[in-house]
């Protein structure tokens, strides 16, 4: 239990956090394939997917000249910060300070977007670059959480396994039923992943610093209890506090 507790809240936390960043990416892919063309649709995906591997090829030998330690540091605080943005717009948009992510409001801005640039002589190249554009900033967020997560423990590939994975399955799935997933609970997923993140990210800041986490790995589980318990305060004490609610 004690070694599989590290590979399965890897995989878990690689693949809702990329699942959630495909999500978001098929939505743009989608509609620039159903508006203009798949052609422009798949080539600019295509173009963003190339980048993407060059840059793993690039930058990935270079965290084996790290040291362990300092790796774990470094990486503990980023996913700290990187989990707490997640959960704080998670939070927020629990309480209803923010508007919650609209699949299919996003299809039809972008769709209503590429209908207005049709006349234009350059609407191909734009509709590629509208898929090249979403591939890439989303792909980029799923590169980093897929080395943060795994490359501290030096489970990268399965953190590459599971963000493959969600890939695969929202591929299948929008392919299947040919329009956005707007029934996946994307606020829920980016709480849980929010949650997960943070909690690794103080897991390995820990043991970054030379701290000795009882347990050993299966700390991990205490302090994604302890971060759950804390937000789930948080979002109950703000919901019988409208004033701090509004100050959000």
């Amino acid at each position: 239990m004690n070694s599989l507790t590290p590979i399965l809240s890897t995989v878990t936390a690689s693949f809702l956090a990329s699942f959630v960043e495909v999500v978001e990416a098929f939505t743009i892919v989608l509609a620039v394939g159903v508006t203009r063309s798949w052609r422009p649709a798949l080539t600019g995906a295509a173009l963003a997917l190339a980048v993407l591997a060059a840059l793993v090829l690039i930058f990935g030998p270079l965290l084996a000249l790290i040291p362990i330690g300092t790796m774990q540091f470094v990486v503990g605080v980023l996913l700290i910060l990187f989990g707490m943005r997640w959960l704080r717009k998670a939070i927020l948009r629990s309480l209803g300070v923010i508007a919650l992510h609209d699949e299919e409001a996003a299809f039809s801005k972008e769709t209503a977007a590429l209908q207005a640039q049709s006349a234009d002589r350059r609407a191909d190249y734009l509709a590629g670059l509208a898929a090249f554009k979403a591939v890439l900033l989303e792909g980029v967020e799923v590169v980093f959480i897929v080395i943060a997560v795994g490359g501290a423990h030096g489970l990268t590939l399965y953190a590459g396994l599971g963000a493959l994975a969600a890939v695969a399955i929202v591929m299948l799935i929008g392919l299947f039923v040919h329009r956005p997933l707007a029934t996946v609970p994307e606020n829920t997923l980016k709480f849980v992943v929010g949650l997960m993140l943070t909690s690794f990210g103080i897991f390995w800041t820990g043991e970054g610093i030379g701290a000795h986490w009882p347990g050993e790995d299966l700390a991990l589980i205490a302090i994604f209890a302890i971060v759950s318990l804390t937000s789930y305060a948080i979002v109950r004490g703000l919901r019988g506090n409208p004033t701090a609610k509004a100050t959000q």
